[in-house]
This record gives C-alpha cells, sequence and structure tokens, in this order.
C-alpha cells in the first residue's frame, strides 16, 4: 500500500513537471527530480537548490511562474514555510494572475500529496504498537476485573482456612464466577467453539468439514451462535447415529449465519436445543430445524452481527480541506478565463461530487460530470475544456485500470477534438490536453490517498480488535484450564473438610491454603503475568485431588526435563484432564502416565466410569487444549473404549517450531 502512494505522489508532481517541459522548459524535469529527493530524505540544501533553478528557469528562459509552486510546497513542509508567502508575492510581481494560481495550487498538492503520504506511513509504522496497547489496556481491564471479585474471594476462603473456618459458599460462588467470566471473554469469538466441536465430532468417529466465512468479532451474536453450535454437537454426539457433519458460517450484509448439517438424523423433532430458539428470536434473530429429502438434518441460526463501532476515517480536515482548495482554484482559474460568472454554478456541482468521491464509487455522481463536463463546451467556449480533468480523477479512481485509462484517453480525446473545433492553434490544444491529464492526475491522487489513509486506518483498527478479542480468548482458555480447576480443587476440599472431625479437617485446610496460594498465582497468570507450571508438581497435586475424592490413583512419571512450555502447556492439560475425572465420570480408577522418547514428551490419563457419565453441556477443555498443544506443534487425542476413557498430549520437547 505505501509503495503504491509513492507512485500515485510521483505520477502528481511529473505530470505537473510534463506542463513546463511541454512549454519549453525541459530543466523541469531536474526540478522535479529535486522534488522527488527532497520527500524522500528532507534535506534543506535540496530547497535552496530547487529555489536557484526554478526562479533560474522563470528569470532566464521565460517559464511560467507557476513553476515556483514546487518550491513553494517543499517549504511549506519546513520550518521555514512563512517563506512560501514570500514566494507567491514574488509569482505576483513576476507574473499574470493566472499562472500565480497555478504556482498556488502546485504548492498546495506538494505540500498537501507529501503530508498524506507521510500520514500513510505514520498510520503504516503504529499499526502493530497500536495492537500491542490495545491488548494491554484489555489485559488491565480483566486484570481489574478479576481482581476485584476472584481475587477477594480467593483472599476470603484463606482467611476462612486459616481459621478452621471451610468456606464453601465463597469457593462454589467463586468457581461459578470464573466459568461465567471464561464464557464472557469467549462470547466475542465463535471460532474456539468450532475448535472444540471438531475434536469432539473427530473423538466420536464422526468426519468434519469446516467452511468458515464469518469475520471476528461477532460481539454478543458470538455467545448465541457457539451455543447454538455446542447443543448441536453434543446432540450429534449423544445420538451416535452421524457419520459426516458439515458446519458452515457466513456473513451477509449486517447478519451472521450458522448451519451445522448431518446425516444421522431420522426425523425433525430430534433436535433438543432447549429454550435456544426463543432466546436467539428474543436476540433479532431466527433459528430453525429442518429435515432434508436425502434424511441429514439441518441446523441453522441467523443473528444480527453487532461489532465494535469503528469511526470512518480519511485524513480529516487535512485531505478535505486540501482538495476543496485545489477544486476552487481550478474552479477561479476556468472562470477567470471564462470572465463570466455563469459557469459557477454547473462549477460548483462539479466540485460537490468531487468531494463525494472520498467516500467511494458513486456511478450516478460520474455521469453527472460527465455531462456537465462535456454539455457546457459549445456555450461556454475554451473555459471550459480545463474542466475535463475533473473527470478524469474519478474515473481513474472508480474503475480498474484497464478500463480507467482507456476512458480518460477518451475524455482528452474528446478535449482535442473539441479545441479543433473551436479553432485552437496546436500547441494551445496540446496544452488542454496535458492539463486534463495532469488534473486528472492530481484528483486521483487527492482521493486515492486519502482513501488509503483511511483504508490504512481501519486496517490498524481492525488489527487492535483482533488483539482484544486474542487477549480475551487467553484469559477465556486461562480461566477455565487453570483457575478452573484450581477453583474447583479448593471447592472439593472445603466441602470434604466440612465433613471431616477437626484433626482431619485441619489437613485439608491446610491444602486449601496451599491451593488458594497457586489460584492467586494462577489469578495472575490469567491477568497476563507469564507463569510457569511443572509437570512433575501438578501429577503429585492431581494424586491427591484424585485420593481425596475417594479415586484409586497410579501415576507413572516417566517423563525427563520437558522444558518450560512443553513443561507448562502439560500441566495445563493435565488439569483439565483431573477436572473432567472428577465434574464428567463415575471413576473408581485413574491411571496418569508421563514418557519422554525420540524427543517427544507424551503425557496419558486414563479412568474409568466414562460409559455412565451424562453428555458435557459447554465444555471449552477440549477446545482450549488443542489451540495450546498446536502452538507447541503437539496433539491431543481422545478416545472412549468399554467404559475407559483415555485422554493422550504428544508434545515435541525439542527442536520444535511453533506451528
Amino acid at each position: 500500500m505505501h509503495n503504491r502512494a509513492n507512485l500515485i505522489v510521483l505520477a502528481a508532481f511529473a505530470g505537473f513537471a510534463s506542463i513546463y517541459v511541454g512549454a519549453g522548459s525541459p530543466l523541469a524535469v531536474v526540478v522535479f527530480v529535486v522534488q522527488v529527493a527532497f520527500i524522500r530524505w528532507r534535506i534543506w540544501w535540496l530547497v535552496v537548490l530547487q529555489a536557484a533553478l526554478v526562479y533560474g528557469l522563470v528569470l532566464n528562459t521565460g517559464t511560467s511562474v507557476g513553476i515556483l509552486g514546487f518550491v513553494g510546497g517543499s517549504l511549506l513542509l519546513t520550518r521555514l514555510w512563512p517563506l512560501a508567502a514570500a514566494v507567491a508575492v514574488s509569482a505576483v510581481l513576476l507574473g499574470p494572475v493566472d499562472p500565480v494560481i497555478s504556482m498556488i495550487l502546485i504548492s498546495l498538492v506538494v505540500y498537501g500529496l507529501t503530508r498524506m503520504l507521510d500520514r500513510i506511513e505514520e498510520v503504516n509504522a503504529a499499526r502493530l504498537s497500536l495492537a500491542m496497547t490495545a491488548a494491554a489496556e484489555e489485559r488491565l481491564r480483566i486484570a481489574a476485573e478479576l481482581s476485584t471479585g476472584l481475587g477477594k474471594a480467593l483472599a476470603a476462603i484463606a482467611g476462612g482456612a486459616r481459621e478452621g473456618t471451610p468456606d464453601v459458599e465463597t469457593a462454589r460462588r467463586s468457581l461459578a464466577e470464573a466459568r461465567a467470566a471464561a464464557a464472557n471473554y469467549r462470547a466475542m469469538s465463535l471460532a474456539p467453539e468450532i475448535t472444540t466441536a471438531k475434536a469432539m465430532l473427530a473423538a466420536a468417529g464422526v468426519t468434519v468439514e469446516v467452511r468458515a466465512g464469518h469475520t471476528e468479532p461477532l460481539g454478543p451474536a458470538g455467545a448465541l451462535l457457539a451455543a447454538v453450535l455446542r447443543e448441536s454437537v453434543t446432540e450429534i454426539v449423544r445420538r451416535r447415529t452421524a457419520t459426516t457433519c458439515r458446519i458452515e458460517t457466513s456473513a451477509e450484509g449486517a447478519t451472521v449465519r450458522l448451519r451445522v448439517t448431518n446425516d444421522g438424523a431420522r426425523t425433525a423433532g430430534d433436535e433438543s436445543l432447549g429454550d435456544l430458539p426463543a432466546q436467539v428470536e428474543a436476540a433479532g434473530g431466527t433459528l430453525t430445524v429442518g429435515l432434508a429429502d436425502d434424511a441429514s438434518m439441518t441446523v441453522e441460526a441467523r443473528l444480527p452481527a453487532v461489532r465494535p463501532h469503528v469511526q470512518p476515517a480519511h485524513d480529516g480536515a487535512l485531505s478535505m480541506a486540501l482538495l476543496a482548495a485545489v477544486l476552487i482554484g481550478f474552479s477561479a482559474k476556468a472562470l477567470l478565463m471564462a470572465g463570466s460568472p455563469w459557469p459557477a454554478l454547473p462549477l460548483a456541482v462539479i466540485v460537490f461530487m468531487q468531494l463525494r468521491s472520498v467516500e467511494g464509487r458513486h456511478p450516478w455522481a460520474l455521469a453527472i460530470m460527465a455531462v456537465l463536463t462535456f454539455a457546457p463546451i459549445p456555450l461556454f467556449g475554451q473555459p471550459w475544456l480545463g474542466v475535463a480533468g475533473f473527470l478524469a480523477g474519478p474515473i481513474l479512481l472508480a474503475f480498474p485500470l484497464a478500463l480507467a485509462l482507456p476512458l480518460v484517453a477518451a475524455v482528452v480525446g474528446v478535449v482535442v477534438a473539441a479545441a479543433v473545433l473551436l479553432g485552437l492553434p496546436f500547441p494551445v490544444t496540446l496544452n488542454y490536453a496535458i492539463s486534463t491529464v495532469v488534473t486528472g492526475l492530481v484528483m486521483y491522487g487527492l482521493l486515492r490517498l486519502a482513501q488509503l489513509a483511511r483504508e490504512l486506518r481501519e486496517s490498524r483498527d481492525g488489527l487492535a480488535r483482533a488483539a482484544v478479542v486474542e487477549e480475551r480468548l487467553r484469559a477465556a482458555r486461562d480461566l477455565h484450564d487453570l483457575l478452573g480447576h484450581s477453583l474447583a480443587a479448593i471447592l472439593l476440599k472445603c466441602e470434604l473438610a466440612r465433613r471431616l472431625d477437626q484433626d482431619r479437617a485441619r489437613k485439608e485446610l491446610d491444602d486449601v491454603l496451599a491451593m488458594t496460594e497457586r489460584a492467586m498465582r494462577d489469578l495472575r497468570t490469567v491477568s497476563g503475568e507469564q507463569g510457569e507450571l511443572s509437570l512433575t508438581a501438578e501429577a503429585r497435586s492431581a494424586g491427591s485431588l484424585l485420593a481425596a475424592a475417594g479415586i484409586e490413583v497410579e501415576l507413572d512419571l516417566g517423563h525427563d526435563t520437558l522444558g518450560g512450555d512443553v513443561d507448562t502447556t502439560l500441566g495445563i492439560v493435565l488439569r483439565e484432564a483431573v477436572t473432567n475425572v472428577l465434574r464428567h465420570s463415575s471413576a473408581r480408577r485413574c491411571a496418569i502416565t508421563t514418557t519422554t522418547r525420540d524427543g517427544t514428551g507424551r503425557l496419558s490419563v486414563r479412568n474409568d466410569g466414562a460409559g455412565a457419565s451424562k453428555g458435557r453441556h459447554g465444555s471449552a477443555g477440549i477446545g482450549n487444549l488443542t489451540t495450546r498443544l498446536a502452538a507447541l506443534d503437539g496433539h491431543l487425542e481422545v478416545g472412549l473404549e468399554d467404559g475407559w476413557f483415555e485422554l493422550t498430549a504428544t508434545v515435541p520437547t525439542r527442536a520444535w517450531v511453533p506451528a
């Protein structure tokens, strides 16, 4: 995009220089080269050289004073900008009014195009820093939210444990708050739920096809669509009749659509979506369930996608003021040549249409400008020929080059033909032809650079929004995988301590204190602070927790040193696996095995009692773990056989490259 902006500026400056070359001043090419060099390096002596060249051409060769606009524009870009007024005064003293207006216009164009080019560079350079700033601000906001609620709750639980009182209610409320916060942070994006759905269906032996056509973030619609997808996939897994499933998303105007199709349905009443249809309807959307002729079942949800508002931004006052000034200047030249006020009305309409062109392509505006460009020629004669450049610029902006260039050539051809019919001499006809092209290039440059600045700012804002979404998803994963596990363990220990005698309860409350300290560390990690886990320590803690829940544990730790990232990731996987054993099974036995072989670390958690468990609703764990392992080029496998559920994670331990 930056290279394109440079080419636009060079073309506009070259067009101005070509006017003076065509008028018999070949040294205008050197002025153009110096101008380009000054824009690139901004060295003061280049302005001095440029001034010597242009004044030499004006005083010694009779070149039009309009060429002084190059040095005037360069001065406007420096701290010596007041001297540009002195250049304008010298132009008034050396030449007639028409070239003086040209000098002022060239100065404005040189200054404006260069400043807009600088602005594009600044916006482009600020994209990454803005995204980082947005993520940091979101991290601080998340930290403040969690510290206010969960931080105080953990402190209260720890205080109760020290006093010998298990605070079960606070632990239960904290766990619910953590899960609700994780769900809220995930709500802006549908992508994690799609990842989870793919993993669940693959584990059930269903072939999955995903066609994602939406853009993130979705805002509030994301939470409802995630719930629809979750319930639909849960029902498919529960029914165990499907062999294939297709998940599709698309954005249609201000509406986002989710469609889940599977081949395992038998009747249209099989889908169990609870109160989701009512929720979707209340949100202004629709949720339908249909049975196709081939017996495939389709669940389709449509919701309005309410995204964060982004201010439409071109370069604001600079671009519009500059464009208006240049348009008025060109119009003043036309009126001066016409010697009559009557052309002012059609010129005002053309200026308005030009200003509208900044906001996009308007075919009807082009049609009006074309009529106003050519129809008045018989009425106003020669002075109106210069207006054709106003039409050439928007044509270059509105159409691909393959179509725009022939159209501009046709405009120039009409100008030449009209000049011939008006009996103008060849040099004057050639001047009008070149002026049409140059004016078109200037109009195109001003309009296109304004659009490029707007596009870059929108891209920058989009990158910042994406960074915020990523930060919220990271917080959701950490809340679920780290803090969620710790709070579940604390709740279990508190409930156990409440049922035991004082001596045995004291031991459990000591464990609660230790777990609370770990939960505090987890809370800091969720808030954005970097933390590391030890797989060995997590495995021993998991064994203690499972044993407290009455589950027979077999620990077989055969792994070597794994490294910080791998150790931490497998520790998180183990936490999630143990949480699932406690929440989603009636396990009596659980085996935790770790190994290191051929540069690969492997963790396996296997438990019985899976066949008696109910279907999971709302779990984000599989998707979170899949995302974490993929970042280390690892993968996750889950399987169910004869009532035993097994989760296996493998990660390269050396020479790994992030996926």
